[in-house]
């Protein structure tokens, strides 16, 4: 049951700000004001019992929380007790809102900057805030916590001494795949952000491009239905029609097997049959040889036969 919050950090009759609490396994416990600064504090990205006690602590003790949606953040908030006024800071509101949180933290304000969910700044609004705030002068202290890239790493059993955060792919399927074209050179496992309606086509494109690699789908990380698919892409792009696509996917891929950042043969031809579709020779031997490492002269004569089928075909 929730903890009755006792007091809050909002000034008292006499002007003074009353006591910071916030409210945990039914006790309210005292909250400490940090010094002035940009506090970055990672918040659950699912389950809500994930918040740090550090992170609890900080929100109940700044005077202020930017936050992308005052709505998502108020669960947060009230489920521990916390009565922090909310600001919104988002994509649409920024440039407007940076200025009213500078002159705050020029006032010896404490401001935290929270995401909608997980770790500030990682695929979500904050950069420009935190450059600006730097660049004033005023201190800057990141509290770390939840972020879906890590916890599907940690799940997805692929190579992690190193990956590649992609965030979200282009939403159209030529600059998608150019994208993924450029992607499957690098030796590293690869982490992608991907929505519901549209991790379908990203699983065809991936098996297209990357072929039988390693792979896992991370869906709904740790909400009430997460779950998590671990098949080679193939097989993961096969079986896709079946897939539950409500709620939010990290993909995680691996790497190439050999740790080769040549294509072979065959991952050529789909690169070539792909540009082919829409592009001269020219221009798809031109994008072929910058990505996949092999000799013009090789790649050349792939699309020459190719071209030479393709046109057979009509």
């Amino acid at each position: 049951m929730r903890a009755k919050v006792v007091s809050t950090n909002t000034p008292d009759a006499a002007g003074q700000p009353a006591a910071r609490t916030y409210a945990l396994n039914g006790q309210t416990l005292a909250a400490p004001k940090p010094a002035g600064g940009l506090y970055l504090v990672a918040t659950p990205i699912g389950n809500l019992g994930d918040i740090t006690l550090r992170g609890l602590e900080t929100l109940a003790g700044v005077d202020l929380i930017a936050c992308e949606d005052t709505r998502i953040t108020r669960r947060l908030t009230e489920r521990y007790g916390i009565t922090v006024q909310l600001t919104p800071y988002h994509e649409h509101n920024a440039a407007s809102a940076r200025p009213k949180i500078l002159e705050h933290l020029s006032q010896g304000a404490s401001v935290a900057l929270v995401s909608d969910a997980g770790t500030p700044l990682i695929s979500d609004p904050g950069f420009k805030l935190v450059r600006e705030v730097c660049a004033a002068g005023f201190g800057v202290v990141a509290l770390p916590g939840p972020s879906s890239v890590l916890t599907a790493l940690s799940v997805a059993a692929l190579p992690t001494d190193r990956f590649f955060f992609e965030g979200f792919l282009p939403p159209k399927q030529t600059a998608r795949r150019t994208r993924l074209t450029e992607l499957a050179r690098l030796d590293a496992t690869l982490v992608l952000f991907e929505s519901g309606n549209r991790v379908q086509e990203t699983l065809a494109d991936l098996a297209a491009i990357m072929g039988a690699r390693d792979a896992a789908i991370c869906r709904e990380m740790t909400k009430l239905h997460e779950e998590v698919t671990r098949a080679p892409l193939t097989e993961l792009a096969q079986s896709a029609a079946t897939l539950e696509t409500r709620g939010e996917f990290v993909l995680v891929i691996g790497p190439r097997p050999d740790g080769s950042q040549i294509m072979t043969i065959d991952e050529v031809d789909d690169l070539l049959r792909d540009r082919l579709s829409h592009d001269s020779v020219k221009d798809a031997v031109a994008h072929a040889v910058e990505v996949s490492g092999r000799p013009r002269r090789e790649v050349y004569a792939r699309a020459l036969e190719l071209a030479k089928g393709t046109h057979g075909q009509d």
